[in-house]
């Protein structure tokens, strides 16, 4: 839960961050900030951090120096275990190779969000089965699919499904790793636009991470994550 509105979703100030075993930073950033609904497209080539800032973002890795908030929240004074049920509870992640589970349904694995966040379930306007199909439609996914092995849909169709289950529960942030990278560009654009009308309808602020300057215009701003990044370092 957000402690100072005043602030943006993402505040970093001053951030270090440098892997175990290496002599130099990976991330090394003065300033950045999200606000509350905004639409960033964050883009750099391979190497410049992009990954380890969604690592720090997301609590799965800390900050070395500096300071990080998300949704108001220091995420530097929590435990290990406080950053995943915050994870949990505020972040819906899609992945890049979407990470669904290939021995459940479709269904099953839009809800699985709700089934570890209690603050989740607690947002759903309708039962949580409910709520998915009504999800799964919103992002144009066939209703004779919701219930099949989630292994027998398409790369298009699991990337909705990736989706769903991101959105499931008005997460406050929504992040995006890449998710349109094996697709091709009618696509990709088709997938982006159902994808910030979800996003727009939850009230979330996204964070989409891409290659592909095409898509750029579709954004609020965009990130050129190596020219804050002073490390310029592998990641």
């Amino acid at each position: 839960m957000r402690k100072n509105t005043n602030h943006g979703v993402v505040e970093l100030e001053q951030v270090s961050f440098t892997w175990p075993g290496n002599q130099t930073p990976t991330l090394n950033i003065d300033s950045l900030s999200v606000q509350e609904g905004e639409h960033l497209f964050v883009k750099g080539p391979s190497g410049c951090g992009k990954s380890t800032l969604l690592g720090l973002l997301t609590g799965i890795q800390t900050i070395d120096t500096g300071k990080l908030s998300v949704l108001g929240e220091d995420l530097v004074q929590m435990s290990g275990s406080q950053r995943d049920t915050f994870r949990a509870n505020n972040i819906g992640y899609i992945f890049q190779q979407f990470n669904l589970l290939p021995y459940l349904s479709v269904i099953e694995n839009v809800t699985l969000p709700c089934q570890f966040s209690k603050l989740r379930k607690s947002k759903l306007d309708k039962p949580m089965v409910d709520e998915a199909k009504d999800l799964l439609n919103s992002l144009h996914l066939p209703h004779d699919l919701m219930h099949k092995p989630v292994v027998e849909l398409s790369i298009g169709q699991q990337q909705r499904v990736a989706a769903a289950r991101a959105l499931i529960g008005k997460p406050a942030l929504v992040i995006a790793d890449e998710p349109t990278s094996s697709l091709d560009y009618d696509n990709r654009s088709a997938f982006i636009e159902l994808l910030m009308d979800q996003v727009k309808q939850a009230q979330a602020s996204l964070l989409f991470v891409s290659h592909d300057p095409t898509l750029e215009s579709m954004f609020d701003r965009t990130l050129h994550l190596n020219e804050i990044n002073r490390a310029g370092v592998t990641s």
